[in-house]
């Protein structure tokens, strides 16, 4: 039987394991913060449940046109940090207990190599333990990043993992950073009713993503009453009582009554024995992985984002899925990006799949595009939604779909049909050809479809 040693219980460390068990290996999972890691306790479960109420208060707020009459609802943010905490830690415990039924063992405590095939685990109540294994795999995840000159206090001035320690709404909230997580937070935070600062280094919200998805994005908040602050390159972030200063490069200052930083993660990489091992890393630290998420190391393998190749919960579980497929030998295929759905969770939700128009643009891939606009959509004018849009990348001549963005209202489930069509390189006929129901968003799927026929 082999043994498999996993150094992180996060979705990648977790997902693996379950993986090595069914195959029949022996697996052991060492893990330093708690069954689910970030993505569960600290991250994605937690800022997804704040979402789910901000969500209700962006309902709420367009509900007049729809013909209820009703006094402005206000949130009680203690009550909603209490229950994303609640859920986190429901959603960690449901995890362990199903690595503990498929007979994975948790050890509580910090691993780190003592060459390619022994773990040492620090436990958590002291001591420690020697592991041999036949396989290592690394899922230490990552941390929010921080700067010297904005240095966190879990008060006022916040990463985006102590904002669930609130005990008082902030009355002016300043997020510095406009990528994924400071966008998401931003468009929570005023959905809640909090007046909200966005301070960008770039020239919009969201340089990441779809240049067209991000200024639907940037004009739906501005409307709303953010204040956005483009090409603004922080500088630092100071405390005096309960005001802090966000002070800019250019000399401008912002004062708010609290402040969360979004500025990038670093991996979970130190003190790992890594280069003892001859695991090598690359800028930043991050570990070095190839596509079916082998390390410079033999025996070694990693995932998630201690990897830095796309930061995203779903992408560290496929990474530990594919190691222990490979290493015990059943049917695999590396990783391929091009096929991974990713979602902003904004209001409204931006998701993409495959392609990009920016790749599009810059001749990368020859690519017909149809875009269609949500407003004209039959269920989205029941609904009141105006903002968002489908758009539908598609190979000339042979019509295989490569690419998609869905822009509105549960962007995230909308993605899944045309995140089916890349992965099986479906036609925009055969895509077409689906029945959807009438009157839904989907509609709009089908029908750009339908627009990229060609005789």
């Amino acid at each position: 039987m082999s043994s498999v040693v996993i150094i992180g219980g996060g979705p990648g460390g977790y997902e693996s394991a379950l993986v090595a068990a069914q195959l029949g290996a022996e697996v052991t999972v060492v893990d330093t913060d708690g069954i689910g890691g970030s993505a569960v306790i600290t991250d994605c479960v937690p800022s997804k449940t704040l979402i789910a109420t901000a969500e209700v208060m962006t309902e709420y707020a367009a509900a007049g046109e729809l013909g209820i009459l009703s006094d402005p609802p206000t949130v009680d943010l203690h009550k909603v940090n209490e229950r994303v905490k609640s859920l986190a830690l429901a959603q960690s415990a449901d995890i362990a207990r199903r690595l503990e039924r498929d007979g994975v063992r948790v050890v509580r405590g910090r691993g780190r190599l003592d060459g390619p095939g022994t773990v040492v685990a620090e436990l958590a109540d002291g001591g420690s333990e020697t592991l041999a294994a036949d396989a290592v795999l690394i899922a230490t995840g990552a941390a929010p990043r921080t700067l010297p000159t904005a240095v966190p206090d879990g008060e006022r001035i916040l990463t985006w993992e102590q904002v669930y320690d609130l005990t008082e709404v902030p009355t002016e909230l300043v997020v510095v950073g406009s990528g994924v997580t400071g966008a998401e937070f931003a468009s929570a935070y005023l959905a809640l009713g909090i007046p909200v600062t966005l301070v960008s280094s770039r020239d919009r919200v969201l340089p990441g993503e779809d240049a067209e998805a991000a200024q639907v994005l940037e004009d739906v908040l501005t409307r709303r009453g953010m204040n956005v602050l483009p090409q603004s390159r922080m500088e630092s972030v100071t405390r005096a009582g309960d005001v802090v200063t966000v002070r800019l490069t250019d000399g401008r200052e912002v004062q708010g009554s609290h402040c969360v930083l979004a500025l990038g993660s670093v991996p979970n990489t130190a003190d790992l024995g890594l280069e003892e091992a001859g695991v090598v890393t690359g800028d930043g630290g991050f570990i070095k992985v190839d596509r079916v998420s082998r390390t410079s190391a033999r025996g070694v393998y990693s995932a998630g984002d201690c990897t830095g190749v796309l930061m995203l919960a779903s992408v560290a579980a496929m990474q530990g899925r594919i190691a222990m497929w490979h290493f015990l030998g059943d049917s695999v295929q590396p990783l391929d990006l091009k096929q991974v759905s990713s979602n902003v969770f904004t209001s409204p939700e931006i998701a993409t799949v495959g392609w990009s128009q920016k790749a599009i643009d810059a001749g990368e891939m020859q690519a017909e595009t149809v875009m269609l606009p949500l407003s004209g959509n039959a269920r989205a004018k029941m609904q009141g939604v105006r903002d968002g849009f489908v758009k539908v990348f598609c190979r000339p001549g042979t019509g295989i779909i490569v690419g998609g963005v869905v822009v509105g209202p549960r962007a995230s489930e909308l993605i899944h049909p045309l995140s089916l069509a890349v992965a099986e390189s479906l036609t925009a006929d055969q895509l077409s050809h689906a029945f959807t129901v009438y009157p839904s968003m989907s509609g709009s799927v089908a029908e750009a479809a339908r627009r990229l026929h060609r005789f």
